[in-house]
């Protein structure tokens, strides 16, 4: 008898390790050095070098101009326009994003394929010649701004057509987010919630939403970084009326159009610092839903 038990445990020992071998295949990038190495003089050259730089303009600076040079009326007044219609823009880019991202992975019809890859025209398209567009399809003579302008809503030239210019700039990050994670859900999850008797807006909220709020908050957060640092396609359809339509990126522009190369590097440090902390938080946000989930 413990013959017998020892021939089958060396036998259970040795498929183990064969499955063990089976498992642990040899990689296909190479080894972890290399990668790594590459990774950083990568981050390096691309980034890191350039935001070294502008941290060093930057300190050349004092604190009093740093400190006038960021809280100019107008540069403030900037920041507000700015993050105000980041979150306009974010909160109506998230829900038509939902929509086209539930019906493109939901539903088959004519046309699928092409509202799919209409998303991405945002990156493919330049930001400059997307605010030309924009601008002449909301004049008032435009063929969409003709229906706003007996209601007397004025887009082109205007804060409206800002948050109008932010929404097509963001709207790929959302369907992206929410897309992948759609495609992923079983059905069996909606059949179970269906036979218990729950009814279909209980099984959208209860069963599919919990699922879907961590990709949505990871795409509606880049979408707001993203409408944060827009510039082209803004300042072709804002008008970049002073105090009024003007964003933070014109902001820098303008100051190194004066020729004050220290001032627009100090408004830059802000969106800088500003893009950082939001990408920290994100990355806290969505470590701490995942692991509830």
């Amino acid at each position: 008898m413990p013959r017998t038990f020892a021939a089958g445990a060396s036998r259970s020992a040795f498929h183990a390790v064969n499955s063990l071998r089976f498992f642990r295949r040899p990689p296909v990038l190479p080894g972890f050095v290399p990668s790594f190495g590459f990774s950083v003089l990568y981050l390096s050259l691309v980034i890191l070098l350039p935001l070294s730089a502008l941290l060093l303009y930057v300190s050349d600076m004092t604190w009093a101009e740093y400190w006038q040079a960021i809280t100019d009326p107008r540069v403030v007044q900037s920041y507000k326009v700015t993050v105000s219609g980041a979150v306009y823009s974010t909160v109506i880019v998230t829900a038509i994003g939902f929509v086209l991202a539930w019906i493109v992975s939901r539903y088959e019809f004519p046309g699928r394929r092409l509202i799919d890859a209409l998303v991405d025209l945002p990156f493919a398209l330049p930001t400059a010649v997307a605010g030309i567009t924009l601008s002449a399809l909301f004049v008032p003579t435009g063929w969409l701004g003709r229906w706003f302008e007996p209601l007397g809503i004025k887009i082109s030239y205007a804060y409206p057509g800002l948050v109008v210019a932010m929404i097509f700039t963001s709207l790929p990050f959302i369907v992206r987010s929410l897309q992948p994670v759609l495609e992923d859900l079983e059905p069996e999850f909606e059949e179970a919630a269906s036979t218990l008797g729950a009814t279909r807006w209980q099984t959208f909220w209860r069963v599919l939403l919990p699922s879907l709020v961590p990709a949505m908050i990871a795409g509606s957060s880049q979408a707001f970084i993203r409408s944060l640092g827009e510039f082209g396609a803004v300042i072709m359809i804002a008008g970049n009326i002073p105090f009024q339509t003007e964003i933070t990126s014109l902001m820098i522009f303008v100051r190194l159009q004066e020729f004050n190369y220290p001032a627009a590097a100090a408004i830059a440090s802000v969106v800088l610092i500003a893009s950082l902390l939001l990408l920290f938080l994100l990355q806290v946000v969505q470590g701490r839903l995942l692991r509830r989930t």
